[in-house]
């Protein structure tokens, strides 16, 4: 606890550009904090949040049938003796921490250029990050006992999810700074459930018949609840800050969200807009 503290001011060895940073793109948290509670109603009515949520469930549902099931899959299908090669089952991870750093990079610099918008530049890492995942999880099945194959889909499709960090990973900042980390604490128990229940369906579908056909329908699942995610936050997706996540937007109780307008048409006003280029 010695290394963090609540507040970004509190912290004994920030300097003053990135206190002004903070400041000045979250604004001042203590005084939110103390003047309003998190607008819930209009938080679980937004599209974009709604948005990230769906594509964090089902990027974690790829992610954990791999992380939790990949060693398996290799022992079962391809005759792997991973006792004496483990180097194979963690190689698509180390890929995927190149893969994650590069591509955040790649995002900030595009941003920053002005090259794409923010909303842009998060649906399309976001598309990488689970359409090609999905390709590369379908393509296993097709390269029969061919480890070389295999084990190269496999890991593409593990490091090509990294490109989703800088998609859904960091929209909570995007469209609420303030509430960044109330968002992440909703959306990642949310994608914590697939860990539960993605090792479930491997092991319904695989306990009994480890078959290499078997295995071909867990990685179609995958692959098509990865699309889907792609799929909605690309439609719900925004870049810019919410009308409920700034200072200034009085919160009280969700009430004051009611009568003559909907919560959801309020929070859906980002999905159609593009913060444009400047």
């Amino acid at each position: 606890m010695s290394l963090v503290t609540d507040l970004p001011k509190d912290h004994p060895r920030i300097s003053s550009e990135e206190l002004h940073y903070l400041q000045k793109t979250i604004g001042d948290v203590s005084k939110m904090r103390k003047t309003a509670k998190a607008p819930w109603g209009r938080i679980l009515m937004s599209l974009p949040v709604l948005g990230i949520a769906t594509a964090h469930v089902c990027n974690n549902w790829g992610f954990y049938t791999l992380l939790t099931c990949l060693p398996t899959y290799m022992k079962q299908v391809l005759n792997f003796d991973l006792s004496q090669d483990g180097f194979v089952s963690a190689l698509p991870y180390l890929v995927s921490w190149f893969v994650v750093v590069l591509a955040g990079q790649l995002a900030d610099h595009v941003r920053n250029k002005r090259y794409l918008s923010t909303v842009a530049v998060r649906k399309i890492w976001q598309s990488i990050g689970q359409f090609i995942p999905a390709c590369f999880l379908v393509a296993v099945g097709y390269v029969g006992c061919n480890k070389t194959l295999a084990i190269a889909c496999l890991t593409m499709s593990v490091a090509f999810g990294g490109f989703s960090q800088s998609g859904y990973g960091v929209n909570h900042l995007d469209i609420a700074p303030a509430y960044a980390g109330t968002l992440m604490g909703l959306t990642n128990t949310l994608g914590t459930l697939s860990g539960i229940f993605a090792p479930l369906v491997v092991g319904v579908l695989t306990e009994d018949n480890p078959s290499r056909e078997q295995w071909q329908i867990v990685f179609y699942i995958a692959a098509a609840i990865y699309s889907f995610g792609a799929i909605v936050f690309c439609l719900f997706a925004s870049g810019v800050q919410q009308e409920w996540a700034k200072p200034h937007c009085g919160h009280g109780d969700d009430q004051q969200t009611g009568g003559h307008r909907s919560s959801i048409n309020r929070s859906s006003e980002s999905s159609s807009e593009d913060d444009h280029l400047s």
